[in-house]
């Protein structure tokens, strides 16, 4: 704990150090961070589950409680308005005695109409942060999410402080506990139901605190490439399993994808040589490298696999050139990883938030910045057998190079994607996922 509430102080001392900064930039006198608001359900009276404002939750590690907010001017301790109203209907959040509380300065909200109490006088002068902005107007905050501060802050955000590492590490940690207990539930033969209940129970979470809808996908479902069904019913025939799903730290998400085969076969064989792919592109990652590239990279060692399992009858280099591997391979290799699984910052050149547009051979691309260190990302690299772009691909002149019937032994089991989590140090890659245990 000694040494959390030491990395979370040095967290909050950067992050001060960045808000004066951008707050001198722009006379801003005070930053005002909202949590959020519960959004109620059309013609009912329940909410939708509550979901933080990840610029609140980079400050203070509370993501389920609405109607707080954060005050920082850049240079005292920030001020936390914890909201605890008297409430019988619902569970009241304790006050919060934690690594973090020391950092701030709190007061505490019983009615969220009473906010305006604890906001600064000087409140044309500050800028807020947030969702809501039909509650910044009644406050009268002079400035509502300016693009400058907001473009600021997202483009500092891929430098992840020690504290934030710390936290995307646990959080890989115990999502491989989940991705185990999955591959066990997958080899005992379970629903794709099934399964995601095995993994949540093993990484304590439900299905609101994980970071995004887990892709639990058996057989040709693992072609599509955000599958969320969940059938109920097992399978006649267990052919592969795809499974994407992460967990959560203070509010941090980690996002790791494995592919299994049920048989010792030669799809259990192309998983492998993924496998052995993505691990390759990992080692060519260093600071000063374009992510564009890298991707581009990746799909060199695509279409190698695409010769080398006769899927095209091509050598790779004219697979590549005659642009074929997207069809087996149509996402971007990665993104950013942070407070948000697809992370903020990815297409950013400067603080201003010029954008770096993606190559228009790969449009699909969520990152396109340079790598340097202490960024965090994912390398996602997939092969699948989707209906449609093989449809597309069918109806050009490409379609004499394919080896359909190769293809249509392989579609039953949709597709493979390997996901790692990796931090940029200047001298070498920490692989989180791969340190966490799971191969």
């Amino acid at each position: 704990m000694e040494q959390l509430n030491t990395l979370f102080a040095q967290h909050i001392s950067e992050l001060n150090a960045r808000a004066k900064t951008i707050m001198a930039r722009e006379n801003i006198e005070t930053l005002i961070i909202h949590s959020g608001q519960a959004h109620r359900q059309f013609l009912d009276d329940m909410d939708y589950p509550f979901k933080v404002n990840p610029h609140f939750k980079a400050w203070v590690p509370v993501t389920n409680n609405p109607h707080c907010w954060v005050i920082i001017d850049g240079v005292n301790k920030p001020k936390l308005v914890f909201y605890r109203p008297v409430d019988f209907w619902h569970k009241v959040p304790d006050e919060p005695v934690d690594f973090w509380t020391d950092q701030f300065d709190i007061v505490y909200l019983k009615k969220p109409d009473q906010v305006a109490e604890h906001l600064p006088n000087a409140i044309e002068r500050a800028a807020y942060i947030g969702e809501h902005i039909d509650v910044a107007e009644v406050l009268n905050i002079g400035l509502l999410n300016p693009e400058e501060v907001i473009s600021y802050f997202h483009y500092h955000r891929a430098y992840k402080t020690d504290y934030e590492m710390y936290c995307l590490r646990q959080a890989n940690k115990v999502a491989v506990q989940g991705h185990l207990a999955a591959k066990a539930a997958f080899l005992a033969e379970k629903s794709e139901y099934d399964i995601q209940m095995e993994y949540l129970k093993a990484t304590k979470h439900t299905e609101n605190e994980v970071p995004y809808g887990n892709i639990v996908a058996l057989n040709e479902n693992g072609s599509i490439l955000h599958y969320t069904v969940l059938e109920q019913d097992a399978p006649s025939t267990f052919n592969s399993f795809l499974i994407d799903a992460g967990a959560s730290c203070h509010g941090y998400a980690s996002d790791i994808t494995r592919t299994y085969s049920f048989k010792d076969d030669e799809f259990a064989e192309l998983i492998a040589a993924l496998n052995q792919k993505e691990l390759a592109i990992i080692e060519t990652i260093k600071p000063g490298v374009s992510y564009v590239d890298l991707h581009i990279a990746m799909h060199t060692l695509i279409a190698e696999l695409l010769e080398q399992f006769d899927f095209v009858k091509l050598p790779a280099a004219e697979i590549v050139s005659k642009k074929i591997t997207s069809t087996f391979f149509p996402h971007g290799l990665g993104h950013f990883l942070g407070l948000q699984v697809h992370d903020m910052g990815g297409f950013m050149s400067d603080e201003r938030g010029t954008h770096i547009t993606a190559p228009a051979d790969h449009p699909f691309l969520r990152c396109t910045r340079m790598i340097e260190a202490r960024q965090v990302m994912t390398i996602e690299p997939g092969l699948y057998f989707i209906d449609s772009l093989l449809e597309d691909l069918k109806a050009t002149d490409n379609a004499q190079y394919i080896n359909w019937q190769k293809v249509e032994q392989f579609k039953p089991f949709g597709g493979i994607r390997i996901e790692d989590n990796i931090i940029v140090h200047q001298g070498h890659i920490e692989n989180m996922t791969r340190d966490a245990g799971l191969s």
